[in-house]
């Protein structure tokens, strides 16, 4: 079973009121990369937070480094694979914080297949198990729970590699294919109950997963870009965003590429 214990932050919880609300977000994949970019930006914007990530140490150290600056943030080591712990881990995280506003589903996996003839079942199992079934485990429940508040938002962090099925690695387009269509559909279901689902596309962003990305990795940029761009489109409660924004006219050329032509290309 994983540690469901949390780590307690030095400071305590101050009593929300009207005119002092306290924001309280769980970010799901938080130990590096644009999770741990993202938790620094929530911290400085005053968010209590929940943080989830598989790496133990790197999630303690976290923790550690943002409730030395009078943030809340309690860790919570968790495999999103551990299906059957969503339950009682979400309930201990929303008693923990006092109540739950904002949830970002970070946690994935790229295993690349080493060439366009070469394919590995179980790997492109594990990048469905993380990147689309862990994301269903918790946000079905959050989704739920949010809906019930009427109110709410749920960012699911996919990828432009989900826009269409290119040969490179057809088990993580899938994975993220899957990803934005699940959160799509939150979308058209909790709307009209004042919740509002975030899609964010990146595309190649300076972390861990990028070591796994296939051929070039053009326009690269800082998680902390990424972070701040995500941040934004929360605040103004959008629907779906590129980052970098010019992704969105990369892959709209690519999105029209015409199936006969676009088979052909190695990327």
């Amino acid at each position: 079973m994983t540690d469901q214990t949390a780590s307690q932050p030095t400071g305590k919880l101050a009593p929300a009121t009207p005119l002092n609300p306290r924001r309280r977000a769980l970010v799901i994949g938080a130990s590096e990369g644009m999770g741990a970019a993202l938790a620094r930006k929530l911290a400085k914007e005053g968010y209590s937070l929940a943080l989830l990530s598989r790496q133990k140490d790197k999630l303690q150290a976290l923790c550690n480094e943002l409730n030395q600056k009078e943030t809340i943030a309690f860790s919570y080591p968790h495999d999103v694979t551990k299906y059957n712990e969503v339950p009682s881990l979400l309930q201990k995280i929303v008693a923990d914080l006092g109540g739950l506003d904002t949830v970002i589903f970070l946690a994935g996996v790229n295993f690349p297949p080493g060439g366009v003839d070469k394919y590995n079942f179980e790997n492109d199992k594990k990048m469905v198990e993380v990147n689309l079934i862990g994301a269903m485990a918790w946000l079905t429940p959050i989704a739920e729970m949010f809906q019930n508040a009427k109110a709410g938002q749920i960012v699911g962090i996919g990828s432009v590699a989900g826009d269409r099925g290119r040969v490179g690695n057809p088990g993580y387009n899938t994975s993220k294919a899957g990803f934005a269509t699940y959160l799509e559909a939150l979308r058209n279901r909790l709307t009209r109950h004042g919740v509002n689902v975030l899609t964010v596309k990146p595309g190649f962003v300076k972390t861990e997963m990028l070591k796994a990305a296939q051929g070039g990795t053009p326009f690269a940029i800082e998680p902390e870009k990424a972070a701040d761009d995500i941040y934004k489109a929360m605040q103004k409660r959008k629907q779906m965003i590129y980052t970098p924004f010019f992704w969105r006219y990369i892959m709209f050329i690519i999105q029209h590429i015409p199936s006969f032509i676009f088979r052909k290309l190695s990327f």
